[in-house]
């Protein structure tokens, strides 16, 4: 009986989400406090990093508390789309982008509509869609058609054919292995006031060692509570597919922040979730493999061995 105690206390310590939670912690007892853009305020240290091993269908998806991996999934597979319209995600029930646009419909037409009722038109009607549910150039559309531009003979530039990133990283991946070029990367300053907001998740490095690949993603600013959860899923997933597709075995996730915050509206959330224990070990299967890295439908992925416990809400500050 003793026995079996020290074991499970053994393993729950060295469980590879209590670095997660461990980071938590360390923010909320000993973050800066400061007001941030959304003027809800946060506690913030500078630079973090989490790394996680993703041999034998192992993924960062924590269980102190319920996270919805395939939101996260379909959000994945928009990206890899190039769209950045949140229609697409309404109609398949992915509330995550909503507030900005609602925000911005708000706030240029005066009409205080609901949240739900602002959705609903999304979803209904097409064409109100088209013009309040864009999000500008964000993530997808500088990840498959980063903008270039040619100068013409008569002084004047004209757009050119957009760069494809992900499609140029497995390309490089599969011929040229040890480069060390293998990047996505997401800050497109000349674009970023057209972005409802600038990619936080901002720059994808793959790395091969020996058959294994490796990702390392660098977040200039982070929502530990909220949004970390879904960047280390995220991370992971697309890990896994370049190397399904690359025919390489998934190596290491290594994430790194910058800003890495929570929020001031969020303690009950931190306070619940850091007196729960991680347990279990949840793993990816990907059931077919697709011609390209853009073909991905969300019933190629089952998750196994996934238990977490309740789910734990809170605002999402826009």
């Amino acid at each position: 009986m003793a026995s079996s105690a020290i074991s499970d206390s053994i393993n729950t310590a060295s469980h590879p989400e209590r670095q997660y939670l461990d980071l938590m912690r360390r923010i909320w007892e000993s973050g800066s406090e400061r007001v941030d853009r959304t003027g809800v305020g946060t506690r913030s240290i500078a630079g973090a990093m989490l790394r996680y091993d993703l041999a034998d269908g192992a993924m960062p998806l924590l269980t102190t508390k319920r996270v919805y991996w395939k939101t996260a999934t379909r959000e994945m597979l928009w990206f890899l789309t190039g769209e950045t319209n949140i229609r697409p995600l309404v109609l398949q029930g992915v509330k995550i982008w909503n507030e900005w646009p609602h925000a911005r419909y708000v706030k240029e037409t005066g009409e205080q509509i609901t949240l739900e009722d602002f959705v609903q038109r999304i979803a209904d009607d097409e064409a109100f869609a088209q013009r309040w549910g864009d999000l500008g150039p964000v993530y997808g559309k500088q990840w498959v058609d980063w903008p270039t531009y040619r100068y013409r003979k008569d002084g004047l530039y004209e757009k050119g054919e957009g760069i494809n990133q992900v499609a140029q990283v497995v390309e490089s991946l599969r011929t040229n292995p040890g480069s060390r070029r293998h990047i996505i990367e997401g800050w497109n300053v000349a674009e970023l006031d057209r972005m409802a907001l600038p990619p936080c998740h901002k720059t994808y490095q793959f790395h091969v060692s020996g058959d294994r690949i490796n990702c390392l993603l660098y977040q200039r600013s982070c929502d530990v509570a909220l949004g970390l959860p879904f960047n280390l899923w995220s991370a992971a997933l697309l890990t896994r597919m370049m190397a399904q597709q690359t025919g390489f075995e998934p190596g290491e996730l290594v994430w790194m922040g910058g800003d890495v915050h929570l929020y001031l509206n969020h303690e009950h959330l931190i306070t619940e979730q850091l007196s729960r224990e991680p347990s279990g070990a949840p793993t990816l299967e990907i059931t077919r493999t697709p011609e390209t890295i853009f073909d991905y439908r969300i019933e190629d992925f089952v998750v196994h061995d996934y238990a977490p416990q309740p789910p734990i809400k809170a605002p999402v500050a826009v």
